[in-house]
């Protein structure tokens, strides 16, 4: 499985869960599905042409997680390959959000809205999004 970016489709980024993704049990611990959305969404970024090293170093901005809500529907465990999308569901000027999915075999094991807020690099103060980025945004609806 490989990233795919289809704006319709939403972005698609392989995981494989590996032990110490895993509680005794096998079960992927509930945190580490808030790690996998991460991943996800610093691909997606990429992919749209964003590297967020560059973001904080050129344009002196960063996004941070200013707020999620997700709901655990099924266990994913050792050795799983999951698929983890994300979808841009609304775009402000200084933050937006994305609606992300944990998938294994066209069946949805966590489902996640996550708020993600543009902030000054240094002070950590909202700012609005750059242009490029919203330009890009636009595009990934």
């Amino acid at each position: 499985m490989s990233a795919k970016l289809d704006s319709s489709a939403g972005f698609h980024w392989p995981v494989r869960v590996y032990w110490e993704d895993t509680d005794a049990g096998g079960v992927v611990y509930y945190a580490n599905y808030l790690k996998f959305m991460e991943r996800a969404r610093s691909e997606w970024l990429r992919a749209l042409g964003f590297e967020q090293d560059a973001l904080r170093d050129e344009a002196g901005v960063v996004f941070v997680v200013r707020r999620v809500e997700i709901d655990y529907l099924s266990p994913a465990r050792f050795n799983d390959q999951l698929d983890v999308v994300v979808r841009l569901h609304e775009a402000g000027r200084a933050s937006f959000v994305v609606r992300q999915e944990l998938i294994r075999d066209a069946l949805c094991l966590a489902t996640a809205e996550v708020t993600l807020a543009c902030v000054h690099a240094t002070h950590f103060k909202p700012v609005k999004i750059p242009s490029p980025i919203l330009q890009a945004l636009a595009h990934a609806t």
